[in-house]
């Protein structure tokens, strides 16, 4: 089939365009006209599954990416949509990234920026979290399974290899791409999380670097080096690259179990602390998506909320400094947001009498979200000292996921229990 010749419907997705293609699959733009978006839909070849050799594998790989549907939402990770198996029709409907794979970015000439590299890492560190706790581990982390939805955002997709705690079928062996696989996945050992936090390990150093950590004219020389050698430090290579990153980089590369990072948590834990050491703009990175989400895992109004939800939440606030003096919110003046402090105090007043002193954790204007009435601010939020504030609109409040807007409910209605009760200890004199 060439580019030009594709059927015009894949089931009931209209096709626009070819994306790809590849051995096994051919990938199309689709118009979904039940939910009005752009999908990307995966057909795999029928006559693949009926090969002597190869098929009782591909089938596999399908059932066991298609089985991932609808149980991987995470803003870093590819959702899956739909799955369809039929006699002369298998296909895997799949959230469409129009990006590309990060691997563009593996060449000498073609570099990102090394604080977008660790940023990168870290949200591909916290969605493969996530997928952990889910009882996934992926197996095939690689440039070409994660896309580049735009700026720092990238999104893991082709779960097809992945290990699956709760699957009643026996796993799948011996797959993955072998420049990218951990010394336990090329001897065929058994495997768990770590040996993603391996291959995050390679890419990170392929980006970074430009080079893959061992280059070999062959599998078996290939396979020689990972299970015995040790790579060349990617400053031996990129002499610009920090101590730190370096050093991230070598120990999740580390040859065995005890000496990798442990879990995802402590890997996620040095890349953000890496990226605030290594952004040249001091103010800025605070404010950039990675400073952002370890700043909500801190903060008590969040503290129920999970990763995807604090990822929607960093995407529909605004974050900015303030300085002492400034006054956040006027009595009487009309507003359609409410605030966090992400770090500061402020003081509520009420005709110059104080109300309440408000510190880092801790939100203020919600009424603007909880009233049915027009808002309109009830007291003055002053600044007390340097201060850095989230702030919400409540119209992109309305528009978040339905589980989002249930946990700020139950913040704001534990934040309205406790000023109630201090309220009423005043009253009572106690």
């Amino acid at each position: 089939m060439s580019d030009a010749e594709f059927p015009e419907r894949v089931g009931k997705y209209t096709v626009i365009k070819l994306l790809g293609r590849g051995a096994t699959s051919e990938v199309f733009l689709c118009n979904d006209p039940f939910n009005d978006r752009d999908v990307a839909v995966k057909v795999v070849s029928t006559d693949l599954f009926e090969d002597p050799t190869g098929g009782k594998l591909s089938r596999k790989l399908f059932v066991n990416e298609a089985s991932l549907a609808g149980k991987l939402q995470h803003p870093h990770i590819v959702q899956i949509f739909d799955a369809v198996a039929e006699d002369r029709l298998n296909y895997i409907v799949m959230e469409y990234v129009d990006g590309g794979t990060l691997e563009r970015f593996c060449a000498p000439e073609s570099l990102l920026p090394i604080e977008q590299v660790v940023e990168m890492a870290f949200k591909c560190s916290r969605a493969l979290e996530f997928a952990h706790r889910k009882g996934i581990t992926h197996r095939d982390i690689k440039p070409a399974n994660i896309l580049h939805a735009g700026g720092s955002d990238v999104k893991i997709t082709d779960f097809g290899a992945a290990l699956i705690a709760t699957a009643e079928t026996t796993q799948i062996a011996a797959i993955g791409s072998p420049a990218y696989m951990s010394p336990q996945q090329v001897k065929e050992h058994p495997l768990d999380h770590r040996t993603d936090i391996y291959s995050m390990g390679v890419v990170m150093y392929h980006l970074l670097t430009g080079r893959l950590p061992f280059q070999a004219s062959n599998n078996f020389s290939l396979i020689y080096q990972i299970t015995n050698l040790d790579p060349p430090p990617p400053a031996s290579i990129r002499p610009e690259i920090p101590a730190r990153v370096e050093a991230i980089v070598m120990r999740a590369m580390a040859r065995e179990h005890d000496d990798r990072y442990p879990d995802w948590e402590a890997f996620s834990l040095d890349l953000a602390e890496a990226f605030r050491s290594v952004y040249v703009d001091a103010e800025q990175s605070a404010f950039a998506d990675t400073s952002k989400f370890e700043t909500l895992r801190t903060l008590s109004f969040f503290e129920h909320f999970t990763d995807a939800e604090l990822w929607e939440v960093a995407n529909m606030s605004t974050w900015r400094s303030a300085s002492a003096g400034e006054v956040l919110m006027k009595e009487g003046e009309p507003g359609d947001f409410f605030c966090i402090l992400a770090q500061g105090e402020v003081k509520v007043t009420k005709k110059g009498k104080l109300l309440n002193l408000l510190r880092t954790g801790e939100a203020f204007g919600e009424m603007a979200y909880l009233s049915r009435l027009a808002p309109v601010r009830v007291a003055d939020v002053t600044v007390m000292g340097d201060a850095k504030v989230i702030s919400v609109p409540t119209p992109n409040l309305e528009q978040a996921s339905v589980s989002c807007r249930h946990k700020f409910d139950r913040a704001f209605m534990q934040i309205l229990v406790e000023r109630l009760t201090m309220a009423n200890i005043r009253l009572s004199g106690v």
